[in-house]
């Protein structure tokens, strides 16, 4: 009679965590509203519409922020518009849900070396070709010759200023 209670409560505390537990979506799994927005803003990306491309990126990021590919994407779209800061950025957000994203490594090191950082973009190499160890990856090359050619001169183009209009 002592133990009834004890047994019974047990009983109520395993049925509670194992329904729980079930009914929870796998870990890796992406919300699939996710994917369709990352995919229709892959084709707005291919298209060269780089402001809907973005939109449609954030919202995927925004819906399942453990979509991976969106972040990826997000951090292309602001490599292609100069921003190697924020592509460093959005790199760091998708490694940090898969630190053995080819891809990620790759683009955050190409991004690393155009804002300067060819040491910091060397460790990223190095991991590419670990994990890329028993396979041919062509993001090995694209980062080997990216860290080849440095990073972009930069110089202080002389302006003429424009005429100003003479004050009668």
């Amino acid at each position: 009679m002592r133990y009834t209670s004890v047994a019974v409560a047990a009983a109520l505390t395993l049925v509670t965590v194992a329904t729980a537990v079930q009914g929870q979506r796998p870990e890796d799994a992406v919300d699939a509203r996710s994917l369709a927005l990352l995919a229709k803003g892959q084709a707005q990306q291919a298209a060269g519409n780089l402001d809907a491309a973005t939109d449609l990126f954030e919202s995927a990021v925004a819906v399942d922020p453990r979509n991976r590919g969106a972040f990826v994407r997000l951090a292309e779209v602001a490599k292609t518009r100069g921003l190697p800061g924020k592509a460093i950025r959005l790199y760091r957000e998708a490694l940090s849900l898969d630190p053995n994203d080819v891809a990620a490594l790759s683009g955050q090191g190409e991004a690393l070396v155009a804002k300067g950082a060819v040491i910091r973009a060397r460790e990223n190499l190095a991991k590419v070709k670990l994990v890329c160890a028993k396979r041919a990856c062509p993001e090995v090359a694209v980062l080997t010759a990216s860290i080849a050619k440095g990073p972009p001169i930069v110089t202080a183009a002389a302006t003429v200023p424009a005429a100003l209009p003479k004050a009668d």
